[in-house]
């Protein structure tokens, strides 16, 4: 009895042992010829953004922007740079106290990382060869480089979740051309390869086998990195938009500030494309749309920071619940069960009253709202 009771405290120490070594090694830090390397260090999960990783990255990107010339971050694995947020641990103990303190925990810490990078003050250079979404975009785009593959894959799917497009995406959206940022943020299409650098997610573009020839390059090479950019990536004037045939329709229906009024539009064009776009915008949360045209709009006229401020009280308000639980049946629905068969709350965007969204975007309590040096 002794013997196994000694094993089994043996092989609980061992289980702990390996848990903490994972969670110490999800992100991971290394400086070489004074350029700092971030590595996100989760592949079996697409190296999704969870708070242990948030809570590094942000005292030594500080560190590091008074001590190195530059900062590189990439993914680890051949799948992804960053799949998104772990939205699954805020949501795993349901509607309550312990959900919202977690869920405002990460979503503080990570929109002030975002907004860290949108104000570098040294090189930030995203290395976006794989599946980049969500929170990926927003350890991405704001800074002042992103390099594209044909492997990259970008897209705002937060909508299916019952969520909106965060980490910064309302001062990112509206910002594109053609009204293309409503589309992508309302329906969570995803972009591939040069795609992504025509519409200025990515700056520049260069093939998955070059990567980490570019990453040498620009640890090795003292100039500005702009111009070792420059010399080893495409000009992405050879490459074609593949959404071009469809960016007329797109300006013309998107620019709609009413939700009700583009799907009006897409029954209306009936084309195969308006009603593959139909599809999906009748799958999503009707409330999550609203709040995310809302946004976008809201957006077009705000910092960074304001935008980052704004998003942060909807993300309070979707944890919180109390005007819809869409956030928890969605996550519940994709990324849990998996049954793909969300029940929406209310169910149909004529239900979802246009005063119960403006109650999302009203300003929290002084000590709850997000503050930002």
């Amino acid at each position: 009895m002794i013997f196994f009771s000694h094993l089994k405290i043996s092989s609980n120490v061992w289980r702990f042992k390996r848990h903490l070594s994972t969670v110490m090694d999800d992100v991971l830090f290394e400086v070489k010829n004074d350029v700092g390397i971030i590595t996100l260090n989760r592949p079996k999960v697409l190296n999704s953004l969870n708070k242990s990783m948030v809570n590094k990255m942000y005292p030594k990107l500080k560190e590091y922007e008074s001590q190195v010339r530059m900062v590189i971050i990439e993914g680890a694995g051949e799948k992804a740079f960053c799949a998104g947020g772990d939205v699954k641990t805020i949501t795993e103990n349901g509607v309550g106290t312990t959900s919202l303190e977690k869920g405002t925990a990460f979503f503080k810490h990570e929109y002030s990382m975002n907004s860290l990078i949108g104000k570098y003050k040294i090189p930030y250079i995203s290395l976006i060869d794989g599946i980049t979404m969500g929170g990926g975009v927003g350890i991405s785009v704001h800074g002042k480089y992103r390099v594209a593959t044909e492997k990259t894959l970008f897209a705002m799917p937060e909508t299916a979740i019952g969520l909106f497009c965060d980490v910064g995406s309302s001062y990112i959206l509206p910002k594109m051309e053609n009204y293309l940022g409503v589309m992508l943020g309302l329906t969570g299409v995803r972009l591939k390869g040069s795609d992504v650098a025509k519409v200025g997610i990515a700056t520049h573009y260069v093939n998955s086998s070059e990567i980490k020839s570019l990453k040498t390059k620009l640890i090795e090479d003292i100039r500005d990195p702009e111009i070792i950019l420059k010399e080893n990536t495409e000009n992405l004037d050879n490459f074609k938009f593949s959404m071009e045939p469809f960016l007329e329709k797109i300006n013309l229906i998107f620019s709609n500030e009413k939700v009700e009024v583009i799907l009006d539009a897409l029954y209306k064009d009936n084309s195969v494309w308006a009603q593959g776009i139909l599809k999906t915008l009748k799958e999503v949360s009707p409330t999550a749309l609203k709040i995310t045209r809302k946004e976008i709009l809201k957006g077009k006229n705000l910092s960074l920071d304001e935008c980052l401020k704004m998003e942060y009280r909807l993300a309070y308000r979707c944890i919180e619940a109390e005007y819809s639980t869409d956030f928890y049946e969605g996550v519940r629905a994709l990324l849990i069960d998996k049954d793909k068969t969300p029940k929406w709350s209310p169910s149909t965007l004529e239900d979802v009253k246009n005063e119960v969204i403006d109650k999302y975007f009203e300003p929290l309590p002084n000590d709850k709202e997000l503050q930002l040096p």
